[in-house]
């Protein structure tokens, strides 16, 4: 019999929920009944259609540029003080940008370097710290970082080097967390998933020759559904397993097995 997920009373933090992994998390976890903070870069229509199921009295569509760290800053803030806490952080945003390649001039690779270190490894640790000190003056709560397979296995496209070491980074730092701060009663969990059918992983494809090539190189032959991840976190965020913090969850279709 599956187990019904329900999040009734839990406020979530969910970064870049207006698109992809973000999009179908943030439907899931309203469908369970959480209160939602949704977090967007700068596509509030798109926060705005993942959140349309959701009552407006359970959610809060926040914007903020996850590059600027006084805005990541005040993006904490406000989570906090629309219900008082904040029960879970779910750090989804990343950026990937496909133009940081070897080939590169010295000027664009660093820019590349120092966008995805901010917004995939700044950003998430600075909401991490918040969500710790935060957590540990209320009895607890949880943390789901969004990594990637890239975290362990390296990108396929070296041109995506930036964008796969701060995967390895957020993993790193949510390890760290959960190894610290478990007598506190902090939950942490790391999530990473293959090919996502999402439009990042679409661009991907487009780089590696196409859909089929990249299909073809999995063990199931299928891209992995952002729903299905939706699941997942809406499962770690409901507390079902303490025993398991710390843990790097693997889903990739038996792709990559450790």
């Amino acid at each position: 019999m599956a187990m019904a997920i329900d999040l009734t009373g839990k406020t979530v933090l969910l970064t870049g929920a207006s698109k992809g992994i973000g999009a179908a998390t943030a439907a899931i976890l309203g469908a369970a009944g959480a209160h939602l903070v949704a977090h967007y870069g700068g596509d509030r229509a798109g926060a705005e259609a993942a959140t349309a199921a959701i009552p407006e009295d359970r959610k809060q569509l926040l914007a903020a540029d996850l590059g600027d760290m006084a805005q990541v800053a005040a993006l904490w803030q406000a989570a906090v003080a629309w219900r008082g806490r904040v029960d879970v952080l779910v750090n989804n945003a990343a950026v990937m940008d496909f133009t940081g390649g070897f080939d590169a001039d010295d000027e664009h690779w660093d820019a590349v370097w120092d966008r995805a270190l901010a917004v995939n490894v700044k950003a998430p640790a600075r909401l991490m710290r918040d969500a710790v000190n935060h957590f540990r003056g209320c009895g607890g709560g949880t943390i789901i970082s969004i990594s990637s397979w890239a975290a362990q296995r390296g990108v396929t496209n070296p041109a995506t080097i930036a964008y796969g070491a701060s995967k390895a980074a957020v993993r790193a730092a949510t390890q760290s967390v959960a190894r610290g701060f478990a007598r506190d009663g902090v939950l942490a969990y790391v999530v990473a998933p293959g090919v996502v059918r999402t439009r990042l992983s679409e661009q991907f494809a487009a780089s590696q020759g196409g859909e089929d090539k990249v299909s073809a190189g999995l063990a199931s032959g299928e891209w992995v559904s952002p729903d299905e991840l939706g699941r997942l976190v809406a499962f770690l965020a409901s507390g079902a397993v303490p025993q398991m913090s710390g843990a790097t969850i693997d889903v990739n279709g038996a792709s990559y097995i450790r």
